[in-house]
């Protein structure tokens, strides 16, 4: 992995289809909130079935009301990609790189498997800005993260970035009371309220 990859880099903005076969960018599925990747060798690797049925059973439905995002980049060609999302049950989106752009600008080619050339399987949890929290090697198994480690590292990144973390927050009240929402994820895309205006 590039030696800035690391806690405190930048991710790079990767565009790559999806699943669907729609261009989008890692930060257009990250939006504002922390986002999970994964860097997957593929749909022939049971070990990234394992991780992501894990993923798609134990994390996905905690991730659905938590303010947080899943991708997973692939080197599988579209229709591989499309098995291996529906074969683990996983809703997030998967993209694919069958060119291996990632592979070569990360440098984490799997010399070891010259066979199917996938890329070392590295698991991120990145803060919104695509900065990097954390970094799991996968390359053996016990390398990637537990649902439990991702938990620990989403509870980090979520009180660092939530403002509105702790309610009894210095200010925070204060704010409310006076109709600044801005402090409060979700409150602060709303239209304001009409006594809010005046």
């Amino acid at each position: 992995m590039r030696s800035d990859i690391t806690h405190g880099g930048v991710f790079p903005d990767f565009e790559l289809p999806d699943h669907t076969g729609t261009v989008r960018t890692l930060s257009e599925l990250q939006g504002s909130d922390p986002l999970v990747l994964t860097l997957a060798r593929g749909h022939y690797c049971p070990k990234e079935h394992q991780q992501h049925l894990e993923m798609a059973v134990v994390l996905q439905p905690k991730v659905a009301v938590a303010y947080t995002q899943i991708a997973t980049i692939s080197t599988d060609d579209h229709h591989t990609l499309q098995e291996f999302r529906l074969s683990v049950g996983a809703q997030w989106p998967f993209l694919s790189d069958p060119g291996r752009i990632v592979q070569r600008e990360l440098d984490i080619k799997e010399y070891t498997d010259p066979e199917h050339d996938p890329m070392i399987p590295y698991t991120l949890v990145l803060k919104p800005g695509l900065i990097v929290h954390s970094v799991y090697n996968g390359y053996w198994f016990w390398g990637r993260p537990s649902t439990y480690d991702l938990w620990q590292d989403l509870r980090d990144v979520t009180r660092e970035i939530r403002p509105d973390w702790d309610l009894s927050a210095p200010g925070l009240r204060q704010a409310w009371d006076s109709g600044d929402r801005s402090p409060f994820h979700g409150w602060d895309r709303r239209p304001a309220s009409p006594q809010q205006q005046t």
